[in-house]
């Protein structure tokens, strides 16, 4: 099964497009006829074979399917940025109304493909030769590889920058690579994981492709985790992993590199973000047209009103921003303030809606049944990670009145 969209025309039987009811203001018509139809793709497989499924498999914390992972490339949502794996000529904007329309459905989903399509594969994008890129980039893309993003350490989280101690030393024409990694989505599941070390000579950052069948490599799946259960977040150990020089990625030479792949990233987060925020939205004005209390279906409620209205705004206002972000992404002239700002704004909303909604549905609010408690707390995961708000917050303040105040 092969996505339409891998044909130059759009057939006759094409999905007719509709906006979501959450895209208040119409956004989602600014995205060209090849996106839509995409985007009517995506959603009618994901209600139909996803949404099904992700109670069951969060409340197990289990992962998806290969078969989901499978398709979901058939789709194209792998390697839409590169050249060596796109489709079809795409939009930063596009992408991001995929991480939503993800994120509406599961957050982990948008998580995985964040993940495989953004830091794994933009790793190497960024980062990586010429060689690196054909050689990698295709095999990711198919689905045939599942990849996972190693920076965050035991110790170091926001301070990566000067503080990884996972150490690479060269020898020869390999590098033995020492440490651990910490909250590594799929890290345990993935078939290679791009993993960021300190060269132990020059003292910079700098990735390598690490398969995961290497010896000394070791993920292990942290437990007891509450949100995002269906990412297979774990502890990597690296114990003398050798890897050949071909490959170090060849353009990583400091941690500029990898904040360049965080930066490319960083938005779509936001947009997942804002899809998380519409899941619980979603769920809240269906069950308001449902559930009766004094004679009447509560969404004829006054106080009912008014949090579907504040939810509302606070969605408009952050696809809004999003939007503008990604076209300025597209334009080539997005800073990290721009992305970090849309992180900490659109995670701080998501936290007031999908707190917000949850109150609406009551006691039954808590029950996995009614799908509102699993963005709530989907969110707590979408809220620290790819940049905590502190840190988000640091980094706009730093471009507002060019002084930096992060220590």
């Amino acid at each position: 099964m092969t996505s339409l969209l891998e044909t130059s025309q759009l057939p006759d039987e094409a999905l007719p497009f509709q906006t979501l009811p959450s895209d208040f203001y119409g956004f989602e018509n600014g995205l060209t006829d090849r996106e839509k139809q995409l985007i009517m793709e995506l959603r009618t497989y994901l209600e139909a074979e996803v949404r099904p499924i992700v109670n069951d498999l969060w409340a197990k914390a289990e992962f998806f399917p290969r078969s989901v992972v499978t398709r979901l490339a058939e789709l194209g949502l792998f390697g839409q940025p590169w050249e060596e794996t796109r489709q079809f000529e795409n939009s930063a904007v596009f992408r991001g109304w995929v991480a939503l329309e993800l994120a509406r459905v599961d957050a982990s989903l948008a998580t995985l493909v964040g993940m495989q399509n953004g830091l794994v594969m933009g790793s190497i994008a960024v980062a990586g030769s010429p060689e690196q890129r054909a050689e990698w980039l295709p095999r990711f893309a198919s689905g045939e590889l599942l990849g996972a993003f190693a920076l965050t350490e035991p110790l170091s989280g926001s301070d990566a920058a000067q503080g990884l101690r996972t150490v690479a030393r060269r020898d020869g024409d390999t590098w033995v690579i020492n440490g651990a990694k910490r909250w590594i989505g799929n890290g345990s599941i993935s078939d290679v994981t791009i993993v960021w070390a300190k060269d132990a000579d020059d003292g910079q950052v700098k990735g390598f492709i690490v398969p995961t069948s290497t010896p000394g490599y070791v993920g292990t799946r942290i437990e007891n985790k509450q949100a995002l259960r269906i990412v297979q977040n774990a502890d990597i150990t690296l114990d003398n992993v050798v890897v050949p020089e071909a490959n170090r990625l060849q353009g990583s030479r400091s941690f500029r590199e990898t904040a360049a792949v965080l930066r490319l990233t960083r938005a779509e987060v936001a947009w997942a973000a804002v899809g998380n925020s519409v899941g619980a939205y979603e769920a809240a004005v269906q069950y308001a047209g449902e559930r009766t209390q004094f004679g009447k279906p509560i969404s004829s409620h006054q106080l009912i009103q008014e949090l579907l209205a504040k939810s509302l705004g606070n969605i408009t206002s952050s696809i809004g921003l999003v939007t503008r972000v990604s076209q300025m992404l597209d334009e080539g002239t997005q800073g990290d303030e721009h992305s970090a700002l849309a992180k900490e704004f659109t995670t701080s909303r998501m936290r007031e809606t999908v707190a917000w909604c949850r109150e609406l549905f009551g006691g039954n609010g808590i029950v996995l049944d009614y799908d509102v408690i699993r963005y709530f707390a989907d969110a707590e995961a979408i809220y620290s990670y790819e940049g905590t708000r502190e840190m988000n917050t640091l980094i706009v303040g730093r471009a507002i009145t060019g002084r930096a105040a992060f220590v």
